[in-house]
């Protein structure tokens, strides 16, 4: 992120793509709602909500778009002119898309998958306790416990009503105590949160990099064969670009997880799909051609391209490393990519042709 938004997006860029980020949250904000119905309609595990909303919502904003943009920018024929001037400028919109995308997701699908992750720890602890409580009855029938009780309840003091009442006095003001200080201390993890997922990796990516493609002096340092430390910038490019096929790699990983241990039901996958690859894309056709009716939105072709196919990505592969994070729905999680990805390759490329027809 910082290596592409150092180098690609400047200042003038940022002001005039203004349009960018609310595309990219009402991706997130009609995804989240769409996924929110599946998960009224279908009722999952408590602990796959989140999972689920979050698989609706969140694109792959970043990796996809700077494979997908440069490939089509190269294609003989392509709609977008000159190919060196389309792959340029391509690149900074995906970029800035990437960007962008990584301030949502680890923001708002982070949040998603560590409540989810709540939820799991719950239901977990339920489950111990049922099973105890199971237990602990079966030792109770015993002779020998009816016997021991008897004599426990012997030793064990009887209140007086003054007694009771001064516990329960006792009871009710610390209470009053215990709710105050935990409403204050559910403020301060909410701010906490907030910050913690703020300085996540590619958060910080991406501000250092804006702020690097925004500052004319702090970009002559590193950006341009003049450039006096412009060996710090090849060499977060070296290593930022082997990202892409690393993170490929683990996703084929996590499928073999999912394919031999979930238990995802086949409803939800389809619905996931159908959320993704069918009603997103005509939300995007319709918000894109409006904004730029109403004259949002720069007269380049490319741009309105890109802005349409935010809306018709798979799932964001940062949800598979959150699940892993929190030890929660992985394998679910990896069947949801499975089948999300095999249906981009037809869903990217129906959608993409159209797009190009709309454009031009």
């Amino acid at each position: 992120m910082f290596a592409c938004l150092a180098k690609t997006v400047t200042l003038q860029d940022i002001i005039s793509w203004w349009f960018m980020p609310i595309n990219i949250g009402l991706t997130f904000l009609f995804g989240g709602i769409l996924g929110w119905m599946v998960v009224k309609i279908l009722r999952p595990q408590p602990y796959l909500e989140g999972l689920i909303i979050a698989t609706c919502a969140s694109g792959n904003l970043g990796n996809l778009l700077l494979i997908i943009v440069p490939a089509i920018c190269n294609e003989e024929g392509s709609p977008f002119g000159n190919h060196n001037v389309c792959s340029s400028v391509g690149l900074s919109y995906a970029s800035f898309s990437m960007a962008l995308g990584g301030f949502y997701i680890w923001t708002y699908s982070y949040q998603l998958i560590r409540n989810s992750s709540v939820k799991f720890e719950a239901l977990q602890a339920a489950e111990y306790i049922s099973k105890s409580k199971v237990a602990n009855k079966a030792f109770d029938a015993t002779p020998e416990t009816e016997l021991l009780k008897g004599e426990e309840d012997e030793q064990i003091p009887k209140l007086t009503s003054v007694d009771a009442e001064s516990q329960i006095v006792a009871q009710e003001s610390t209470s009053h105590q215990d709710k105050s200080e935990s409403s204050w201390k559910k403020t301060l993890e909410f701010f906490h949160n907030i910050l913690e997922e703020l300085m996540a990796p590619p958060t910080i990516g991406a501000i250092i990099g804006f702020i690097f493609g925004a500052i004319t002096w702090l970009r002559n340092l590193i950006i341009g064969d003049e450039a006096p430390l412009r060996v710090i910038q090849d060499s977060i490019k070296i290593l930022g670009d082997g990202t892409i096929p690393c993170i490929i790699l683990i996703l084929g990983g996590n499928l073999i997880q999912g394919l031999r241990s979930s238990t995802l039901k086949p409803l939800v996958i389809i619905s996931v799909v159908c959320v993704r690859y069918i009603i997103l894309p005509v939300l995007g056709i319709l918000i894109v051609k409006g904004a730029s009716t109403l004259g949002f939105l720069p007269s380049d072709p490319l741009y309105h391209y890109v802005l349409m196919v935010q809306f018709t990505l798979p799932p964001a592969m940062n949800i598979g490393t959150m699940t892993q994070l929190f030890g929660v729905a992985q394998e679910e999680c990896s069947v949801l990519f499975l089948w999300t990805y095999l249906v981009a390759a037809l869903a990217l490329t129906s959608w993409s042709t159209v797009y190009m027809w709309l454009l031009t």
